[in-house]
């Protein structure tokens, strides 16, 4: 029997816990009027912290720092009281889903993309063949109708200045302060016909008006290039993040759409502003 806890105490002692403080979750690290604070709150807390909060701080530090936070906060919460209001209830019941729809999606996002899926994820982004793809610079001119397209064509006709007519008369106010320059893009990234007229475009030439479901377009091809599609290597760690992203947003979908929803017909928006239904 002696040498059985004399093995047992030898063998935690090796393991670098006291046999007299070996921990759990639900170690006690403080209480405040009674109610505990636990080893394992620490630890949650300690994980929601960001890198650049407890950058440079020691354990023993960031120990009391949290643990003194933790105090303070569990002083003042039980000012609320046992009975909670209808408002702390609903609040509460907010902060309970969010932090458990959270915790489901960080398991979700938790695993490394597998190669497959990179590869996969690369030919969807910059297509399967490794040729060069061409890129546009162009600027447009953009208006309500046909007709102030067709007056605005007639005055570069005449040498009227693109960029000064595009500052003066355009409605897109992403390019009209840059004399209608929209910077360099690939076809796809643009509504047809745009993008088709403007693979038809030579350099400084300008399209007849343009119309799409924006209005209408006189565009100028400023320029052109062929761009080589980056290594997977190159934009592998932007890959992992976006099939992150696919992944959380695929099992949302999944969750909703497997939930049995049932919306109650008939509530008014207006709702939204009686207060007084949580006793403010």
């Amino acid at each position: 029997m002696l040498k059985s806890l004399l093995a047992a105490t030898t063998l935690v002692a090796t393991m670098g816990i006291s046999p007299a403080f070996a921990q759990d979750a639900d170690t006690v690290v403080a209480t405040v009027n009674g109610e505990t604070i636990t080893l394992g709150q620490l630890i949650a807390m300690r994980q929601g912290l960001d890198a650049q909060t407890t950058q440079g701080l020691p354990d023993t530090a960031l120990w009391d720092l949290m643990l003194d936070q933790m105090i303070r906060q569990t002083a003042v919460a039980q000012a609320a009281g046992k009975e909670l209001s209808k408002r702390d209830q609903a609040g509460l019941e907010i902060e309970r889903r969010a932090y458990l729809a959270g915790s489901v999606l960080e398991k979700v996002a938790a695993a490394e993309p597998t190669e497959e899926e990179l590869k996969a994820a690369y030919d969807q982004v910059f297509g399967s063949e490794t040729a060069p793809k061409v890129e546009y610079n162009a600027a447009h001119i953009l208006v309500k109708t046909k007709e102030e397209a067709e007056a605005i064509q007639k005055q570069l006709q005449e040498g009227g200045d693109f960029g000064a007519i595009a500052a003066e008369k355009s409605t897109d106010p992403g390019s009209a302060p840059n004399k209608g320059d929209l910077g360099w893009f690939q076809p796809e990234q643009m509504v047809a016909p745009f993008s088709d007229v403007v693979k038809t475009l030579k350099k400084d030439e300008v399209s007849a008006p343009v119309e799409t479901q924006f209005g209408w377009h006189v565009i100028k091809l400023i320029d052109q290039r062929e761009v080589q599609p980056p290594k997977l290597e190159e934009v592998k760690d932007q890959l992992a993040v976006q099939i992150r992203r696919d992944k959380v947003q695929a099992e949302i979908e999944k969750r909703v759409a497997d939930a049995k929803v049932e919306k109650t017909e008939g509530l008014s928006p207006d709702l939204l502003g009686k207060t007084d239904l949580l006793g403010e």
